[in-house]
């Protein structure tokens, strides 16, 4: 039998806690070594404790005073953007290989999203799993630039407020600005930008995102082809990711190009894609997509690298 990688959860909120629960119901290569948390009180620390988990509520340091730390080979965390930089560099002091996958905007790492450069980065000691919105929206944008030349994208990721928790919503700036990089940087789209909406329906509904490219003209079919692909790549680790309806495609001519304010004007291929994610209602509610999304983007990747690290 091959080993298991352990790992450790920073963060005993709804997203830490909705990873621990896929690790131990899913993980081929990874096992529960510890849950981190600085409150006490917390359903995430108690829920842990009950499945036979290492807890503590000291944050970062009390992780490093527990036996188990020792064989700890992977950290995922899921607090803010600040505390993510102070945590890594604790860490770093104790255990300088440790391979952290980073779910907050900090970005001290490289942006990851499995299917479109998880490849690239398999090595890497700490790697940044962007946004909900990103992990959403980057494919598509990076599925239309494996096609056609990006010149400019956008996406605009639509959650239900009750599903933003206060992580999330301390973090909205930083939500936007790293969103909007990732775009470039891994979409392969030469202007990014990223909004979030948060709407306060009710009952909530579910993560919607809306994907924007514009793009040198291109062959129709392949760019769709090449979308419809990249959405079942998704699908792959993230069930409830799918496709909203068929992909719209607009020629701007350039007789008649589109004013995008402070990004210039634009002719060619405008694309146009529509979202849904559900989530796996492991611990959150199904509505809540942009979380689930999240944890399945970060499980994945240390899936896949704890796999390659059985074959060096």
């Amino acid at each position: 039998m091959s080993k298991k990688r352990k790992v450790a959860i920073i963060g005993s909120g709804n997203i830490g806690t909705d990873l621990m629960i896929k690790v131990l119901r899913n993980a081929q290569h990874l096992e529960m070594g510890a849950m981190v948390g600085i409150d006490p009180a917390s359903d995430g620390l108690a829920r842990a404790a009950r499945l036979g988990v290492a807890t503590t509520h000291e944050g970062v340091e009390g992780l490093t005073r527990l036996p188990i730390f020792s064989e700890i080979d992977f950290v995922f965390d899921a607090t803010s953007a600040s505390a993510h930089v102070k945590n890594d560099a604790l860490l770093r002091g104790h255990k300088p290989g440790l391979r952290l996958i980073d779910l907050t905007p900090a970005a001290i790492g490289p942006y990851c999203v499995p299917v479109v450069n998880l490849e690239e980065h398999l090595r890497k000691t700490n790697v940044n799993m962007v946004t909900c919105g990103g992990q959403a929206t980057i494919p598509m944008v990076a599925a239309v630039s494996r096609v056609a030349k990006v010149h400019y994208a956008e996406i605009i990721a639509s959650i239900a407020s009750k599903s933003a928790g206060p992580g999330t919503r301390a973090n909205i700036d930083e939500f936007t600005e790293t969103t909007s990089k990732a775009i470039e940087v891994i979409g392969g789209a030469a202007k990014g930008k990223a909004i979030i909406i948060m709407n306060p329906a009710e009952p909530p509904l579910m993560m919607r995102d809306t994907v924007f490219v514009l793009s040198e003209a291109a062959d129709q079919a392949q760019v769709e082809a090449s979308i419809e692909e990249m959405a079942a790549a998704v699908q792959a680790y993230v069930p409830g990711y799918r496709l909203k309806q068929r992909v719209q495609f607009d020629v701007i001519p350039d007789s008649a190009p589109l004013h995008i304010p402070g990004h210039g004007t634009f002719a060619g291929l405008k694309t146009s894609v529509f979202l849904e994610v559900e989530g796996a209602a492991h611990y959150l509610p199904s509505y809540a997509g942009n979380l689930d999304i999240m944890t399945s983007a970060a499980l994945a990747t240390a899936e896949r690298m704890a796999q390659s690290m059985l074959k060096a």
